[in-house]
């Protein structure tokens, strides 16, 4: 286990990457869009950061693909100020290639599974192997999934696998912007898919596991700086961090894994 003095080494290691990159000792404003998947380690380790830095980082919050309101590629389209984009790696490389985003700038973060949740209290379904989730999707009279990275996955792919599309599309239904845990929380979904890290935050259900290995999909996420930032090097100090040794534990108790520095994907 480590110990309490390691921790704290680890800390000061990732406050010190950040101070080296955040310029100036005037505090910056930084201004962020992200998707769901890393938003509960991210407000946890947010206040370590701008404590560090003496940064203020202002937020705003949308899925990472699709054309809902608040998806990150709508408001980049309508002008919003950005520095920062932490969302889903390949919908990131997109705004790459669309020149939305400095491409030297990206830093894949984690690696996120997908689970499945219940109602609190309702029976668990086994989801042990592919021909138990099979069963279980078939015995659920409403399924839920998202309309971000692993919905995608599921009601396509996933669905196709395992040979259950037609059957799925009278009862499974794709959630845009809302978490997925919460409709099954509120009774309107027996069974909900979505990566673990953004279910875990969601009162009133269960999380049954995440799917077995051979349906597993594993999305990461990634961060960028926008080509319209204003504050860049704030921007890069940010991401710095949140790749640092001091966000590990964090980003572990979301229900993610860091992806070490450097490790290509």
């Amino acid at each position: 286990m480590t110990s309490i003095s390691a921790k704290f080494r680890a800390l000061a290691l990732g406050f010190a990457a950040a101070l080296l990159l955040a310029g100036p000792a005037g505090a910056a404003e930084v201004r962020v869009m992200i998707s769901g998947g890393l938003t509960a380690a991210y407000q946890a380790l947010l206040p370590e950061f701008e404590k560090a830095t003496g940064n203020k980082v202002l937020t705003a919050f949308g899925p990472s693909m699709g054309t809902t309101v608040n998806a990150i590629p709508m408001r980049l389209e309508r002008g919003e100020a950005a520095d920062v984009l932490i969302m889903v790696g390949y919908a990131l490389g997109d705004l790459i290639n669309k020149g939305k985003v400095v491409a030297d700038s990206r830093v894949d973060l984690t690696k996120s599974p997908i689970g499945i949740a219940v109602k609190a209290g309702a029976l668990r379904p086994d989801i042990s192997s592919a021909d138990a989730v099979k069963r279980a999707l078939l015995a659920a009279k409403s399924v839920a999934y998202s309309d971000s990275a692993s919905g995608v996955y599921v009601s396509t792919e996933m669905f196709n696998k395992l040979g259950v599309l037609d059957a799925m599309k009278d009862k499974a239904r794709k959630i845009p912007a809302t978490p997925v845990g919460e409709i099954v929380a509120r009774g309107e979904a027996e069974l909900g898919f979505q990566q673990i890290s953004e279910l875990k935050p969601v009162a009133g259900i269960d999380i049954v596991g995440p799917l077995p290995p051979e349906l597993q999909s594993i999305t990461v996420f990634s961060a960028g700086i926008a080509t319209v930032s204003k504050e860049p090097e704030a921007g890069r100090a940010l991401i710095k961090f949140l790749a640092s040794p001091a966000a590990r534990d964090a980003i572990i108790k979301s229900g993610m894994e860091p992806i070490p520095a450097g490790a290509t994907n």
